[in-house]
């Protein structure tokens, strides 16, 4: 009988077991509570008013504000054990995620797509700003991270830092999945505004000691498992001055605006809405920033996004019937919230498109900068801190202000890097020369040949060799480093230290992990900028990518010639003009016209698709005007359509050309490789401009030119359609694309994911300076070294003219038999 009961009892429990494991799981314990109404920008009615909240139906999940979004860690990530439990198997980990603490906000941080430490030092640093709230909230820091196999991890670590404070180390060691690790923030490290955070790698090879093996080191640091998470609801409060710049990223580093608004083909809407979107871009200064219009309902919000309803009272009314009533007798910019979703909103209304301007202008105002106002750096501290100083003229930098720390190096590769600006009329790149004034040490087991690089935009610009054996300490080293590579707005410098030693060499079981160090790099070294030319260039692409040049200088509003007013095309204006007016430092004030008649001389931009673009601005930028006709992408479905330009390079790489003529471009390629010297630099003048039809491939075109008239500079952005060009727009803006803007026309195609450059052979000085007799005579230097035919020819001529001269002087006054 005891048998049976146990047996039942038994059986029970096991059907219970059973039960309890195949019930759903429920999270909705841990959702986080309702949010409350945020409060206003501007303060047009009565507090009551902005501030009700806005009731929440149960079943909608709330969404805290898109800068302090709570996302759960993607399925791939997973939590990193504390030290003191066993660590489970990296098969294991590489599923398991960290599910959400209830009331918790978290904020992703990285702002790039993808984040690589390589090498075996490298380090990176950029600024998170928080409002009051998150930075008085309990936080803590979470990073999810791979490396590659051959990573050693006893002798590699990563370390983080908020504000130049480490708050942990990790040892390098999830090469077969990715590992997520959680650090708790020191109370009081965080404050309100920007924050500091900073990678830093230290790796060492397996088993190679080899120069080469360093370039096999890496840690890819996941974007969409590195957040700051807060404990508490009041971190997901957005107040008035924080709630746009501490919008952030999303999982993948990019920032999205969704602008509503019912009113949106009406032809006066377009500048005012032009207008917020580059004030919302300055405000924010994120990287990867794009701008979706749009007049029906709101999108959902989520990390990374703000929203905004824009539009008069009784526009606005039908979408949003939570509308204050302030909104109706005066201009109102506050923030609600939306009642379907719970996620904040961006409110501008008004009576009129009178009012709505005018709450525009209180949002932007701020970031208004006059164009004689000279600034001192260009803002870079969202993806790259500090801020690069801009130099007009004779300069020492020391490494410290850029952001070098004093490092001591026991390994074979040291790489570090630094951000320097120089104007948007630089004009020596084909003789000047920069400084870099070393402090740094060696030991004695530093072999010669070993040798230290200086990089300027990851092109080789200058090499040092150690050739002493007895070590030494380089006390502001002059190092000559050729400015060739400079070009107009942000420049990245790196110094590579290259270090061989004879236990490298031999490679003994353990060496690769040495301890001592061998190499230290001092922050007292400087960076010296001599003087160089200044003067301005038409075309000169990247000029405009680099400081928006020449439309961040007009004192007057920008004419812009956009074909229709569509969401796709009004995205994509805003979008380039926001990328524009970052690099700018304030916002760009433009006036739309509908033909380019009534732009006459003045500096414009040409927005649309190719078949509505003016003939006249197409051939001021010598674009084909066929191409409006022509200039279409083909489909991958399309059998037997051959590109022309694709079929005309195949046919010429396959034609040899005989053994001479071989022999010629091989010559060619080592005096362009040796000595700089090309066709171009072989002529008396520059050639003219060549008429430029888009391949099929292309989904995207920027070009410049002139004027009729020449006295300014036209820009046309042109694609297929409206929505090639908006997507080609916020790939061309994303911060690692934006750089490669250059010469006379630049191309994009979505199929290749290329961009392509067409250089500048016949420019136009600008004058951007006072005339003086040293600034024109650096700008002849630099034009005589690019024009080396030029330069003979001239010193021909004066040397005959001395010769003649010197004759004549001497017949009449020396004596004659």
């Amino acid at each position: 009988m005891r048998s049976i009961v146990a047996a039942s009892l038994l059986l029970l429990n096991a059907s219970a077991f059973a039960q309890a494991q195949t019930a759903p799981f429920d999270m909705s314990g841990e959702r986080p509570p309702g949010a409350s109404v945020t409060p206003r920008l501007t303060s047009p009615t009565p507090p009551a008013a902005a501030t009700a909240p806005v009731p929440v139906t149960p079943p909608v999940s709330v969404i805290p504000a898109p800068a302090t979004s709570a996302a759960p860690v993607p399925p791939s990530i997973a939590v990193q054990p504390q030290p003191t439990a066993p660590a489970p198997q990296p098969a294991a980990m590489a599923n398991t995620a960290a599910p959400p603490r209830p009331g918790d906000v978290r904020r992703f941080v990285v702002p790039f797509s993808k984040l690589g430490l390589g090498g075996e030092y490298d380090r990176r640093s950029w600024s998170v700003y928080l409002t009051p709230e998150q930075a008085a909230a309990k936080a803590s820091f979470t990073f999810a991270y791979q490396n590659s196999i051959v990573v050693a991890p006893e002798a590699s670590v990563l370390t983080v830092y908020l504000n130049s404070r480490p708050i942990g180390q990790q040892r390098v060691g999830s090469p077969d999945g990715s590992s997520a690790v959680t650090f708790e923030v020191p109370p009081g490290l965080l404050q309100p505004g920007a924050n500091l955070v900073t990678f830093e790698a230290d790796q060492r090879h397996r088993t190679d000691c080899s120069i080469q093996s360093t370039y096999e080191l890496w840690s890819n640091i996941d974007p969409a498992g590195t957040y700051l998470s807060f404990a508490g609801r009041d971190a997901a409060q957005l107040s008035s001055a924080d709630a746009i710049r501490a919008i952030g990223v999303d999982g993948a580093g990019k920032t999205e605006f969704d602008i509503v608004v019912p009113a949106l083909e009406q032809p006066g809407t377009t500048k005012p809405l032009l207008r917020l979107a580059q004030g919302l871009s300055v405000l924010s200064s994120m990287p990867n920033q794009i701008f979706a219009f749009s007049t029906a309902s709101l999108p959902a919000g989520g990390p990374g996004k703000l929203s905004v309803l824009v539009g008069t009272a009784a526009e606005l009314r039908p979408l949003f019937p939570g509308l204050p009533p302030g909104a109706e007798s005066a201009a109102l910019a506050a923030f609600v919230t939306d009642p379907r979703s719970g996620s904040p909103v961006l409110l501008i209304s008004g009576p009129s498109w009178q009012a709505v301007s005018s709450a525009i202008d209180t949002i932007v105002s701020p970031t208004d900068r006059s164009s004689d106002v000279r600034r001192d750096v260009l803002t870079t501290e969202r993806w790259s801190a500090p801020n690069a100083p801009l130099v007009f003229s004779d300069t020492n930098i020391a490494l410290s202000q850029l952001g070098v720390k004093t490092t001591e190096f026991s390994g074979r590769r040291l790489r570090t890097s630094f951000n320097i600006a120089v104007p948007a009329d630089f004009y020596a790149n084909a003789y000047g020369e920069a400084k870099v004034l070393l402090d740094a040490a060696y030991t004695d087991n530093v072999m010669p040949g070993s040798h230290i690089d200086i990089y300027v935009n990851d092109n080789i610009a200058s090499t040092v060799p150690i050739t002493t054996t007895s070590g030494g300490i380089l006390r502001h080293l002059p190092i000559r480093v050729t400015m060739r590579h400079f070009k107009p707005g942000l420049n990245s410098m790196a110094i590579e230290a290259i270090l061989m030693t004879k236990d490298d060499a031999a490679c003994a079981p353990g060496a690769t992990a040495g301890a001592t160090p061998r190499f230290a790099l001092f922050d007292t070294s400087e960076l010296q900028i001599p003087d160089f030319a200044r003067v301005g260039q038409r075309p000169n692409l990247a000029a405009m990518a680099g400081t928006a040049y020449p439309y961040g200088r007009a004192t007057e509003p920008t004419p812009l010639f956009i074909d229709r007013i569509d969401a796709d095309t009004l995205s994509a204006a805003a979008t380039l003009l926001g990328q524009m007016a970052i690099t700018a430092g304030h916002p760009i004030a433009v006036e739309t016209v509908a033909s380019p008649n009534t732009i006459g001389d003045r500096d414009a931009i040409f927005i649309g698709s190719i078949s509505q673009m003016p003939t006249t601005a197409l051939s001021q930028t010598n674009i084909s005007t066929t191409s409006q006709a022509s200039w279409r992408p083909v489909a991958d479905t399309q059998p037997g359509v051959v590109d022309t330009g694709t079929a005309f390079e195949e046919w010429n790489s396959k034609v040899s050309g005989g053994v001479l003529h071989n022999r010629v471009t091989a010559f060619r390629e080592w005096l362009s490789r040796n000595f700089d010297i090309s066709r171009s630099s072989l002529q008396f003048i520059p050639g003219a401009e060549q008429i430029f039809t888009p391949a099929n491939a292309d989904t995207l075109l920027v070009a410049q030119g002139s004027s009729p008239a020449g006295a300014g500079a036209w820009t046309v952005v042109a694609a297929p359609s409206a929505n090639d060009l908006r997507e080609g727009l916020e790939v061309l803006t994303a911060q690692l694309n934006w750089p490669q803007i250059s010469g006379h026309i630049t191309t994009y195609s979505s199929k290749t994911g290329k961009i392509e450059t067409v250089p500048v052979t016949r420019f136009d000085f600008v004058p951007s300076t006072p005339w003086s007799i040293a600034n024109y005579r650096l700008i002849a230097a630099n034009w005589l070294s690019t024009n080396i035919l030029s330069y003979a020819f001239l010193l021909v001529v004066f040397v005959l003219l001395i010769g003649i001269t010197t004759s004549s002087m001497l017949r009449k006054l020396g004596r004659s038999k």
